[in-house]
């Protein structure tokens, strides 16, 4: 693609070093085999097709199984994306693993991905943001590359959430599936690459959308958990309110660093969390048919891979091609939120 100048601000131009960009150089997703349909749960908890459909958008979700564990999905998330980039593991510096479903509190789900993909030369560390997590560590990454620190950062967002839902509790055991998705950022000379990023957080909400239970608060106990405290929960209104507010607010800001219109952006991704929650953000925003994309029916929310999985297929079936701008959004626990603008 030809380096010409683009018809908007790069708002990492006076911020870079020596005119450093970092770019996108390729994704990979994996996602379970099993599907989980709305008819699967109808037979677990008292729910019906028509009921998820109607509130969520949702038609099935994928389930990893017993052996299978977030550190596989994002590792194999991780080969695909360094094998499309043409990139030995060896040469990977830094994994940055964003995820709230850790394989154990420690040591580190990157660690693991890091043993599993042979990446024996890279640093690795998680980080967590809840759904918002994948926009997170694709800034976090820049970074590094931005400042010359690495030049092969590998960002992975990867949960296995079936391991924290409460299958009793039908309002939120409909919404979740397991999933990862990477992307490898590299310095690409000819290409603004990931233009800027916007998050934010309110801990004030962090009740929310919280798992209570296995922490230094709350230490697992037989108590903790007959009081169901090591599950998913989430308030469901005012979850869907903040989510809304937030996302927008982030995209707003982040296409005004960019000085662009929502009009000049080939493709909105945003977290794959509820259709109307999406429905809403697009109609805020001013986005056209078409130009949001959405997979949400067939993985529902698969947290901090959402974004990453839906950026994989976008790419895949040539929804996003090179020189396309994109708006990623993300809203999560925490309360976070995150939005970017990148040039693919």
């Amino acid at each position: 693609m030809s380096s010409a100048p683009r018809p908007f601000k790069n708002p990492r131009a006076a911020h870079d070093f020596q005119g450093r960009t970092c770019s996108i150089a390729a994704v990979g997703a994996c996602v379970p085999d099993r599907a989980l349909t709305n008819a699967d749960l109808e037979k677990l908890v008292e729910t019906t097709d028509e009921w998820i459909t109607s509130r969520t958008g949702i038609k099935e979700r994928r389930m990893a199984g017993e052996g299978v564990f977030t550190s596989d999905l994002g590792a194999e998330a991780a080969r695909r994306a360094l094998a499309r980039a043409g990139v030995p593991a060896e040469d990977v510096d830094l994994i940055i693993v964003a995820t709230i479903t850790p394989d154990m509190p420690f040591p580190s789900t990157a660690c693991l991905v890091q043993q599993k993909i042979g990446a024996k030369n890279a640093a690795a560390f998680d980080l967590e943001a809840a759904c918002s997590g994948f926009i997170y560590g694709l800034e976090v990454g820049q970074q590094f590359i931005m400042s010359r620190t690495y030049d092969c950062v590998l960002v992975i967002g990867a949960e296995k959430l079936s391991s924290i839902i409460d299958w009793q509790d039908r309002a939120t055991c409909v919404l979740f599936g397991d999933g990862a998705g990477a992307a490898v950022l590299m310095n690409r000379p000819d290409s603004h690459g990931l233009l800027t990023a916007c998050m934010g957080a309110d801990g004030n909400k962090a009740c929310l959308l919280s798992m209570p239970g296995g922490g230094s608060q709350v230490p697992a106990t037989v108590e903790s958990v007959q009081r169901r405290l090591h599950f998913l929960r989430m308030d469901g209104k005012e979850t869907f309110k903040n989510a809304v507010n937030a996302m927008c607010t982030a995209a707003r800001e982040a296409l005004a660093r960019c000085e662009l219109d929502v009009s000049q952006i080939k493709c909105i991704i945003p977290h794959q969390a509820n259709q109307r929650i999406i429905d809403a953000v697009s109609e805020r925003l001013g986005a056209k048919p078409g130009q949001v994309f959405v997979n949400l029916h067939k993985f529902g929310n698969t947290s901090a891979a959402s974004v990453a999985i839906a950026l994989d297929e976008a790419v895949e079936t040539g929804r996003v091609q090179r020189g396309d701008l994109v708006l990623l959004l993300a809203f999560g626990a925490g309360l976070t939120w995150g939005a970017a603008v990148i040039e693919w």
